[in-house]
């Protein structure tokens, strides 16, 4: 049986204007992201790979066409409902980490389970079990300027999970980091979306790392199409 599918795009358009000229970005755009999957999408820059993570992540809305995440169609819905989707069903990962420098690891992991509604007590246990996880646990003290790239990007990763989504969206997560790091932080995610069953869409420029994922899609004449790294 099929794994159930956990994010939608159907038919959809965008576009900008620029000056007089209207830039198409999107045009028909389909895309099914099932649950434990991991799928690259590679494209060169400008191409309109951001664009879809905003829609896909509901932080745009299209010109035409509709997301639905888990099966629910997001059309139509207010930016409290759309709010309320990302907070519980989807998380971001970007190429800079965007910790809270102020604060240690660990709480940069606790804030959206507290913002979330968890106790205190709980969400200190599921960020600690996440830093665990990501073997990060012996920097949770720690605030962000005083870690590695790799190391703040593995805490991001927990941060973004901290809620347990559904979906997990990633714009170049490794693109600031070594290959070393890269290969070790890609791991990672990859060992979490295995053990969650949380569905990835990772933007990136690294074919190594696209194809060792389930499948690879790019972005041409505004459509998505499959594409082998």
């Amino acid at each position: 049986m099929p794994e159930p599918v956990v994010l939608e795009a159907r038919n959809l358009g965008r576009r900008y204007r620029q000056g007089e000229r209207e830039l198409v970005i999107l045009d028909g755009a389909e895309l099914i992201l099932q649950r434990g999957e991991m799928v690259a999408l590679v494209a060169p820059s400008g191409t309109g790979k951001s664009t879809l993570l905003h829609l896909a992540g509901l932080l745009e809305q299209p010109d035409s066409g509709e997301i639905l995440v888990g099966g629910r169609s997001c059309s139509g819905l207010s930016d409290n409902e759309r709010t309320a989707i990302r907070r519980a069903e989807i998380g971001f990962v970007y190429q800079f980490h965007h910790l809270l420098p102020e604060f240690t690891a660990l709480e940069n992991v606790m804030i959206p389970q507290l913002i979330a509604g968890l106790d205190r007590r709980e969400a200190t246990d599921r960020a600690r079990q996440l830093l665990d996880y990501m073997k990060i646990g012996q920097r949770a003290a720690h605030r962000p300027s005083e870690l590695s790239g790799g190391e703040q990007q593995r805490v991001a990763i927990a941060r973004a999970v901290a809620n347990a989504p559904q979906i997990l969206l990633a714009d170049e997560p490794t693109g600031n980091l070594d290959p070393a790091t890269a290969a070790y932080v890609f791991d990672a995610l990859q060992a979490l979306v295995r053990q969650s069953g949380l569905a990835m869409l990772i933007a990136t420029h690294n074919h190594a790392l696209a194809a060792r994922m389930d499948r690879c899609i790019t972005l041409r004449d505004a459509r998505i199409v499959a594409f082998e790294p």
